[in-house]
């Protein structure tokens, strides 16, 4: 009997059942779907950097918004490390200072040009995050909060200590970038209108920021290796139990992260022409913490947010002298108590989408395991009796 039933149910014809109904296809619309108006307003964003110097190109605003670009750089690389893959990092800074320093140091002793030393910068970057990275990231919470934020300090008392880095006079005369022996210092001209240098770096910022930074951390993201890191950042344990290795995982993560902050330094340096090791303390990394954090973390639109506010807020609050850093901290605790989660979390729907019904699916035909017109079940003989029944008229 049981040699019969395997043989039976080694030739039995077997295929999936259909599933119970069709499903149907996502929207697509602009204000139909989530990704479909997010699309629509980063084309809008893009349109805004670019209207901008044609309405005010003065060097105050070209400078704010410079920098409010540079804020959104390294809060996109910190989101990576703590939004995606949960790792609390309070020493963000140090690359940030890796990658202003190493191209400080190759353009003005080396006199290498920008470009080269963007390579330079970024393969430092990659060598300090496996440098940093490899022997802390076995750490959880807390324990690796204080570990980072001792690297980020001795960062940064060695930049003040190092002869090569200038000591605490830092490096000077960063040269910006060229391109056959045309320079970003030397402006350009369209249509009659003159743009200054300072308005050329910006463009150059917004393009790196808005278009490689957005998309990039977007597609990271949805991929493969973004999905190991939200399994990291949930339960550690058990996406280790599932069959990711979490130490690759993470340290991918804080090399993605410290590419992303040396990048932003190379910028940042070449946008001020200087540096020095007050611009890399402890307290920057802790607002670009608070605008990942505030804005939500693991979102991207949030992020941006969260960074535009960090960075602007001061700057508007400028007219009240003294009392500008204290409604500041007001604020900030105001949206933190009204809005924990951030002010766009990841999890977020657009409110009209929220108020639409779910319609229910058509249903489909039910369909069987096996074919009804082909072999008889393994528990029926030929005849249409039970396989005993039949076992024993034979016997008789």
């Amino acid at each position: 009997m049981a040699r019969d039933l395997d043989l039976a149910l080694k030739h039995a014809p077997l295929r999936a059942p259909a599933p119970l109904f069709e499903r149907p296809r996502a929207p697509r619309g602009v204000f139909d779907s989530q990704p479909g108006f997010m699309r629509l307003l980063g084309a809008l964003s893009v349109v805004l950097l670019a209207v901008l110097p044609f309405l005010d190109a003065s060097r105050y605003t070209m400078s704010i918004a410079t920098s409010a670009l540079i804020y959104i750089m390294l809060c996109m690389g910190l989101n990576v490390v703590v939004g995606y893959a949960g790792l609390l990092d309070l020493g963000y800074i140090a690359f940030f200072a890796v990658g202003a320093y190493v191209s400080g140091i190759f353009t003005t002793v080396l006199g290498w040009p920008m470009w080269l030393a963007l390579i330079a910068t970024i393969c430092a970057c990659v060598l300090a995050g496996i440098i940093i990275g490899a022997p802390t990231l076995r750490l959880r919470s807390d324990y690796l909060a204080i570990v980072t934020l001792g690297f980020g300090e001795i960062i940064r008392i060695t930049a003040n200590n190092l002869e090569i880095t200038g000591g605490p006079s830092g490096i000077h005369g960063i040269p910006s970038w060229e391109f056959g022996g045309w320079s970003f210092d030397d402006g350009f001209t369209i249509g009659g209108l003159a743009f200054p240098g300072y308005v050329v770096f910006y463009y150059f910022v917004a393009l790196v920021v808005v278009v490689v930074g957005v998309i990039g951390a977007g597609r990271l993201a949805k991929g493969k290796l973004g999905r190991a890191w939200k399994a990291v950042r949930d339960d550690e344990d058990a996406a280790e139990a599932m069959g990711i290795n979490t130490y690759v995982a993470k340290i991918s993560a804080y090399i993605i992260g410290a590419v992303w902050a040396g990048m932003a330094g190379q910028l940042m340096a070449t946008h001020l022409s200087a540096i020095s090791p007050n611009s890399f303390q402890f307290l920057y990394s802790a607002l670009i913490l608070m605008a990942v954090v505030l804005g939500g973390m693991g979102s991207t639109p949030g992020v941006i947010i969260g960074a535009l506010f960090v960075s602007l807020a001061p700057e508007l609050l400028r007219d009240f002298a003294e009392w500008r850093f204290l409604i500041f901290g007001v604020l900030l605790i105001v949206v933190m108590l009204f809005r924990p989660a951030g002010l766009w979390p990841a999890t977020a729907v657009l409110p009209w989408l929220k108020r639409r019904m779910p319609q229910p699916p058509p249903f489909t035909e039910a369909v069987s395991a096996v074919d009804p017109v082909q072999e008889p079940s393994v528990m029926e003989s030929t005849d249409g009796l039970p396989a005993s029944d039949a076992e024993e008229g034979r016997r008789a």
